[in-house]
C-alpha cells in the first residue's frame, strides 16, 4: 500500500510538467501546527533538511506555527537529522506526572516543564539557528489585542470566545483579538504577502529565541501564554497555531504588504504536511469551507500521508494527536509504544519521496 500522496497548485504542476523538481527549485518551507500529528513527518524531515535541501547553497524561508515552529528551528541546527531524531524521541516521551487528586496537569506546571525542555534542546546552540548560512527562520505567533492583551482566568475565555465569534464571520475581522507576530532571521523579509491578516514582524536574538518558540507551542489552556518577549510589542502571545493553524499564507504573491517585493514569491513551496488540507486558522478547523485550496497555494507542492494507509497502517487507524493523552491516560508506555509505531512506519513515506524524486511521474501528483 502506498503512503505518500503529492499534491500541486497549478503553477509548481507547470514546474514539474516542464523541469522536474530539483532542491534548487524550493523557497519556502512551512511547518503546521498539529501537536502529536507532526511525528509522522519525522522521517521526511530528516531526509529533505538532512540530504536533499542540502545539497544546494541557496536562500530557503522556513515558517512555522507551534510544533511546525519547533521543526523548522531544528532544522536550522549544525545536524538537523540528529536534531529531528532527538525532538522526536523528546516529544514520544514527554510526561507530566500528576498530583494526587488532578485529573489533568496544571497549565503552569506544562509551561515550565515545556520551557525546560526547549531550553536543554537548544542549550549552547541558538547561535547555530540563528546564523544559519541558507535557512530564514520565521516562527509565527498570536498575540492578544485588548481583553487578550494580558492572560486572566475571566477575561481570557471571554476573549476567545468574542475570537471565535469573530472569526466565524470574517477571518480578518479576528484581528481585533488576535494578532500574528513573527520572529524572523534578523534582516530576513517575509516569503508571503501580510494583506490577509494583521501582521507584525520582530527580529529573532538570543534573547527571545526560546520565548518566541515557547510562545508559539503555547496552546491557550494548556499552557500559559508567554507575556512581552523582548523585541516584541507587549502583551500575551499564543500559540502560532491560532492564526496559522496549517500556515494558508499568500506565499504565491510577489509582493509583501508593505508593498516591497517579497523574496517568496520566487520559487516553489514544499509542504511536508500530515493531510491535504490547508486550514487557515485554528478556529476554522469546523468551518470546513475554509478548507479549500485558494490562489494563495498556487506554487505548493504538498506531501501528506494517505488516509487509507493511515487507517490501515498506523495504531489506532489515525495519526498521533492530543487525544492520546486521554486515550492512554496513565498508560505512559502504551502511547510510547503507539507513537513509536507511527513513527517507525512513516519512514516509508520518506522512501516513496525519495523514489518519486529519482522518476518523477505526474500521475501521481494530485490537484491541491
Amino acid at each position: 500500500m502506498k503512503a505518500l500522496r503529492i499534491y500541486a497548485g497549478p503553477k509548481a504542476r507547470r514546474h514539474i510538467e516542464q523541469n522536474g523538481l530539483q532542491p534548487a527549485d524550493i523557497g519556502v518551507v512551512p511547518g503546521a501546527a498539529g501537536g502529536p500529528k507532526g511525528l509522522v513527518l519525522g522521517a521526511l524531515d530528516r531526509f529533505i533538511f538532512g540530504d536533499w535541501l542540502a545539497k544546494t547553497g541557496h536562500p530557503v524561508h522556513l515558517v512555522g506555527s507551534s510544533i511546525g515552529a519547533w521543526r523548522m528551528a531544528t532544522a536550522c541546527l549544525n545536524d538537523p537529522a540528529a536534531g529531528f531524531s532527538r525532538l522526536e524521541d523528546d516529544y514520544i516521551h514527554q510526561h507530566y506526572e500528576l498530583q494526587p487528586g488532578q485529573k489533568r496537569p496544571t497549565a503552569e506546571f506544562v509551561s515550565e516543564q515545556f520551557g525546560q525542555s526547549l531550553k536543554e534542546f537548544y542549550g549552547g546552540r541558538v547561535h547555530e539557528v540563528l546564523q544559519h548560512p541558507r535557512y530564514r527562520l520565521h516562527i509565527v505567533t498570536s498575540r492578544g489585542r485588548h481583553m487578550l492583551g494580558r492572560e486572566h482566568k475571566l477575561a481570557t475565555p471571554v476573549g476567545y470566545l468574542g475570537a471565535f465569534l469573530t472569526n466565524s464571520l470574517h477571518r480578518k475581522a479576528m484581528g481585533a483579538w488576535l494578532e500574528r507576530v513573527v520572529f524572523s532571521t534578523p534582516g530576513a523579509k517575509l516569503p508571503f504577502s501580510t494583506s490577509d491578516y494583521r501582521t507584525r514582524q520582530v527580529d529573532l536574538s538570543e534573547t527571545n529565541f526560546k520565548l518566541a518558540l515557547q510562545a508559539s507551542c503555547s496552546i491557550p489552556f494548556v499552557l500559559r501564554s508567554v507575556h512581552n518577549v523582548p523585541g516584541g510589542p507587549p502583551g500575551a502571545y499564543w500559540d502560532g497555531g491560532i492564526t496559522d493553524y496549517h500556515l494558508h499564507l499568500n506565499y504565491a504573491s510577489d509582493r509583501s504588504g508593505d508593498g516591497t517585493e517579497a523574496k517568496g514569491g520566487a520559487g516553489l513551496v514544499l509542504y511536508p504536511h500530515f493531510q491535504k488540507s490547508v486550514v487557515p486558522g485554528w478556529l476554522d478547523k469546523g468551518l470546513k469551507w475554509r478548507h479549500k485550496s485558494t490562489p494563495f497555494l498556487d506554487n505548493m507542492v504538498l506531501l501528506a500521508p494517505d488516509p487509507e494507509w493511515i487507517r490501515h497502517k498506523l495504531p489506532n487507524g489515525k495519526l498521533p494527536d492530543r487525544t492520546d493523552f486521554v486515550r492512554y491516560g496513565p498508560d505512559l508506555q502504551g502511547r510510547i509504544k503507539a507513537w513509536s509505531a507511527a513513527t517507525a512506519a512513516s519512514a516509508q513515506l520518506a522512501e516513496e519521496w525519495q523514489e518519486w524524486l529519482a522518476r518523477p511521474d505526474l500521475e501521481r501528483v494530485g490537484a491541491l
